[in-house]
């Protein structure tokens, strides 16, 4: 297992500059997720550090070795991509030993490689069969297991699930995580899907704005983001955003709504900040009904019942920078063209100044 080092990574197309001065380590074994909104650089990134895109500034390294200027062959890594890139013409066999053949390795041994490789995916009953008699989660597993047979220090993945269906890329995030626990490999993983950064990352960097906008394991960025735009991105529904002003400090802070709600939190605030002007920040399933004035008041304009859960869409009013939502546990009925009233507790209230979190002043 081999870590990756970024440092201080520059990327220039022309002169527009997408990537700007990323600083990164992801260690050794770590399964390690770019996210980000369409844009930010986080494909950019990852072919930076597969040798497919020229590194304008900035040091990549892996496993130690500089490997900044390195052809992609000499990176120790495999990639997989969005499309499988599988030759049509060869058995599920012959495209996962393909690599291997082409370095000069003897039949016998990537005959090994490609049994085990099969085991592990558990594609040993596909293996004489061609790409077009695959399903696409069975022909993104042979693409993984082309990958495999490498025996690289770091896998690379470019947003691999997202010509799947819902249903087949729930399964293929539990193939993922199992294949990561069974071989520790490094992987690095992008994708625009939140929820599948949160399902397999052990550590999720979020990319905005040419650069990083917070590192850390998905609890901490569910939890502690640092800024409106990670509070906003991580989550879903996304969290809900509330204007509001300072009207009492301390180790616990007083927020005037402008519905006539008042948020407590415990994010601390000092006798300065009296009369600061702060959003409030709720995550949807943070609400709960209240039975006397609390956070916020509206009207139910729309109820969604999913089973577990109920999620109230509220009419703008103009108490809060969007249409609040609040995700409530089990079935809610009759709630639509009706007053609610929410609260939430002090703990899970969130207070963002010019869009940075009071917790990271």
């Amino acid at each position: 297992m081999s870590g990756v080092g970024l440092e201080k990574i520059v990327k220039k197309f022309g002169d527009a500059e997408v990537i700007h001065g990323v600083d990164l380590q992801v260690e050794p074994g770590e399964f390690c997720v770019f996210v980000g909104p369409s844009g930010c650089g986080k494909s950019t990134l990852l072919r930076m550090i597969a040798g497919l895109e020229e590194t304008t500034g900035g040091a990549i390294r892996i496993g130690g070795r500089d490997v900044t200027g390195a052809e992609p062959a000499d990176r120790g890594i495999a990639m997989v991509f969005q499309t499988y890139a599988l030759y049509p013409h060869m058995t599920v066999a012959e495209n996962m030993g393909f690599g291997l053949k082409m370095n000069g390795h003897p039949r016998t041994e990537i005959a090994a490689k490609v049994q085990e490789a099969a085991q592990i995916l558990k594609l040993e009953p596909l293996l004489d069969r061609k790409p077009a008699a695959l399903s696409g989660g069975q022909r993104q597993r042979v693409a993984i297991g082309r990958a495999i047979t490498r025996g690289p220090e770091v896998f690379l993945f470019d947003e691999p699930l997202s010509n799947l269906d819902a249903e087949l890329r729930v399964e293929m995030w539990v193939e993922i995580a199992r294949l990561h626990k069974e071989i520790g490999a490094t992987m690095i993983y992008v994708t625009h899907d939140q929820v599948e950064a949160m399902t397999l990352a052990s550590r999720i960097v979020v990319l905005a704005n040419k650069g990083v906008a917070q590192v850390g394991t998905p609890l901490e960025l569910y939890e502690t983001p640092n800024s409106e735009f990670v509070a906003q991105f991580i989550g879903s529904p996304a969290m809900n955003l509330l204007p509001g002003e300072v009207i009492g400090t301390g180790p616990r802070t007083t927020v005037r709504l402008p519905g006539g709600g008042t948020a407590l939190s415990d994010v601390a605030t000092e006798p300065d900040d009296m009369g600061l002007k702060v959003n409030v920040g709720i995550r949807p399933e943070d609400f709960v009904i209240a039975e006397d004035a609390g956070v916020y008041t509206g009207t139910v304009a729309l109820t969604e019942a999913l089973g577990e859960v109920t999620l109230l869409h509220f009419e703008g009013d103009g108490a809060a920078l969007e249409p609040v939502i609040a995700k409530l546990p089990g079935i809610h009925r009759g709630l639509r063209g009706t007053e609610v009233r929410l609260t939430a507790d002090p703990a899970k209230v969130h207070l963002f100044a010019e869009g940075q979190s009071l917790l990271y002043r």
